[in-house]
């Protein structure tokens, strides 16, 4: 049976890098319900929420995952980046994988508190090609310009400022936190540490997605 994996983790814990890995590497489709909200700005109520660093309602966000996932590219599995955050949503999830004819796997990337701080409050994104850089951790060549296009001034996302950050993870504790025992309890989950090398983070995590092993959570 295809599976539907659910990448969970605090906000700078890596899950978007691993989803685009397993996305190029085993050709299941990132559904990243971020980029997704994001691209519906027009929807000022969307935008408004999403900025501030709460959540979207749980009926738009299953709105727009169930039409994505929908399509033909989804049908052999996709990896969720970013839904479920909720509890509400999970189960919704569990109605939508029956719906489908899925497996649910879950894997969390656990990242201490304080090198997630450097994580966010550093990271810079090149306006024009979209390349991310961090100040603590891969700095640009020259001070806060891209190094693909001299001259051009990195930006800061409006929801990675320090005030919208500790939004972000207030609410991460108290809404999405609780999944982790959610899927633990009906060992669907995966734990994985979250400050190794991006390549041996994929290691760990491509033979659960290919296999659906567990490991201890």
């Amino acid at each position: 049976m295809s599976k539907i994996i659910v990448l969970m983790g605090a906000p700078g814990a890596g899950k978007g890098t691993q989803a685009r890995l397993t996305q190029e590497r085993l050709g299941l489709p990132q559904i990243s319900t971020g980029d997704m909200l994001r691209a519906l700005r027009e929807a000022e109520d969307i935008h408004t929420t999403q900025a501030s660093g709460r959540l979207v309602s749980d009926d738009v966000v299953i709105g727009v995952v169930r039409e994505r996932t929908a399509r033909d590219d989804c049908r052999n599995g996709y990896i969720l980046d970013g839904f479920p955050r909720t509890l509400k949503q999970a189960r919704m999830l569990e109605d939508l994988a029956v719906e489908q004819g899925k497996d649910i796997v879950a894997i969390v990337v656990d990242v201490p508190f304080d090198v997630l701080i450097k994580r966010i409050t550093g990271r810079r994104i090149c306006p024009v090609c979209g390349e991310i850089y961090n100040v603590h951790f891969k700095p640009p060549q020259s001070d806060e310009t891209c190094d693909v296009h001299p001259g051009v001034k990195l930006t800061i996302r409006p929801d990675d400022s320090e005030e919208k950050i500790r939004v972000r993870f207030q609410t991460y504790e108290t809404e999405t936190a609780p999944l982790i025992d959610y899927y633990k309890s009906s060992n669907r989950l995966y734990r994985v540490d979250g400050e190794q090398p991006t390549e041996q983070i994929y290691r760990e995590i491509a033979p659960v997605i290919a296999n659906g092993s567990h490991s201890q959570a």
